[in-house]
């Protein structure tokens, strides 16, 4: 255990045994914060694009929110954009690439998954050059069960401290435009919209400055070398 949110609820580090858990909750979470489930076709897609990588390839900032009825949530992240972006290149996506199909670029044709499937094989890992100040970035999801107890302002606040701790200088996270959920959350919590020319029209960057300094754990958390 990294961090008890109290109520049965706890952060841990994520392992390879928790790739189905990641799946699920990528899922479960994935049309703008709402479930995804019965908009895809090949519901694992979604996990293996955007949240079983950081497990593999950046496994010290790959974390579970348990609760007491199993995996509710996930806290991801990595230092290094650019590093991470180029594992994705070298290691990750020729094997995806290799198990699905392009459904080709005609999107009036696509179905279910096929949106994911394009992706995989057209995902472009340029970092625009309005994230240089930003070098780090994360994702955190929680299924409705761990919402509104404080769990992610605590569980974002330990990915800060821990970024800061190894050296980053600045986090961002990538939004939905309809996820206003999140968009509000990100705000108060100390994250600014940035509206930088060369950002994306299809999604939205909040991003904070950190300072680096020894890492810090919030006065109530538990922390713990083990679960």
């Amino acid at each position: 255990m990294i961090i008890d949110f109290g109520d049965g609820f706890f952060l841990r580090q994520a392992t390879e045994a928790d790739h189905p858990a990641l799946a699920m909750i990528c899922l479960k979470t994935g049309d703008a914060g709402q479930d995804a489930t019965g908009r895809e076709d090949a519901p694992d897609l979604l996990g293996q694009i955007y949240t079983i990588p950081y497990q593999v390839l950046e496994p010290d900032l790959a974390f579970i929110v348990d609760g007491p009825t199993g995996a509710a949530g996930y806290l991801l992240g990595a230092k290094d954009t650019k590093a991470f972006n180029a594992g994705l290149a070298a290691k990750w996506y020729p094997r995806l690439r290799a198990q699905v199909t392009d459904p080709g670029p005609d999107r009036a044709r696509w179905s279910g998954s096929d949106w994911a499937r394009h992706q995989i094989h057209h995902r472009d890992f340029t970092i625009p050059p309005a994230l240089a100040a930003y070098p780090s970035h994360g994702h955190i999801d929680l299924l409705p069960q761990a919402r509104g107890k404080g769990i992610g302002r605590r569980a974002m606040a330990f990915l800060e401290q821990r970024l800061a701790a190894l050296g980053s200088r600045g986090l961002c996270l990538e939004v939905m435009p309809d996820n206003h959920n999140a968009l509000r959350f990100y705000r108060a919590i100390g994250f600014a919209v940035l509206r930088e020319p060369g950002l994306p029209d299809h999604s939205i960057y909040v991003a904070k400055r950190l300072t680096t300094a020894p890492e810090i754990v919030r006065t109530g958390d538990r922390v713990n070398g083990g679960r």
